[in-house]
């Protein structure tokens, strides 16, 4: 064999061994790695139990009313208001008297029900005179004896917003003899529903 090839082969070998890596020795001693241990198991505490979601409560609340009223409705609701009483007037007065306080008070409780029942509907404070007068100064008196209805209506808790203030003065007489027993009916602040 050529020398050369021989001395290649020669380098190659000492190459590789020069390559290859003992393991390497430890002065000291290994401890050997610890014996795998039983895993126990931790004591099992119960998964927190789900506590029901609280069952909603019925609540008491009425069906829910149509906005109109039904013919039935409607007659029940006049003849509810055609027992109320009128708050009276003194001549020429448009301010509340302690009966008509009195009348008005007992009349908050039925109106209060039936605009809770029909929070659409409206209830009209006509205001009366009697005949004495002209045409003119009698709606404005009229007028005034409805607003100082409403007002006491509202100080009572009625919504303003469902009563509506209409004043008739002489045109709507609930008696029609020409002395002051009759008169004294007619000045008078009266509940109706709106149409």
């Amino acid at each position: 064999m050529p020398t050369k090839t021989l001395a290649l082969c020669g380098i190659s070998v000492l190459f590789l061994a020069a390559c290859h890596k003992a393991a390497p020795v430890m002065s000291k001693a290994v401890p050997a790695p610890p014996a795998p241990v039983a895993a126990v198991p931790a004591a099992r505490t119960p998964p927190p139990q789900a506590t029901p979601a609280p069952r909603a409560q019925a609540v008491n609340t009425p069906p829910a009313r149509p906005a109109n009223m039904t013919a039935q409705e409607r007659e029940t609701l006049n003849q509810r208001l055609a027992r109320l009483s009128d708050a009276l007037f003194d001549y020429d007065k448009a301010t509340i008297r302690s009966d008509a306080s009195t009348v008005l008070s007992g009349d908050v409780a039925v109106v209060k029900g039936i605009l809770a029942n029909y929070p659409n509907q409206k209830l009209i404070v006509e205001g009366d005179t009697d005949e004495r007068g002209s045409a003119e100064y009698n709606l404005t008196l009229g007028d005034k004896r409805a607003h100082a209805a409403e007002g006491f209506l509202v100080g009572m808790g009625i919504p303003q917003a469902q009563l509506i203030v209409v004043s008739y003065g002489k045109e709507r007489p609930v008696c029609t003899e020409h002395d002051d027993a009759c008169w004294q009916k007619n000045r008078r602040a009266h509940i109706t529903a709106a149409p």
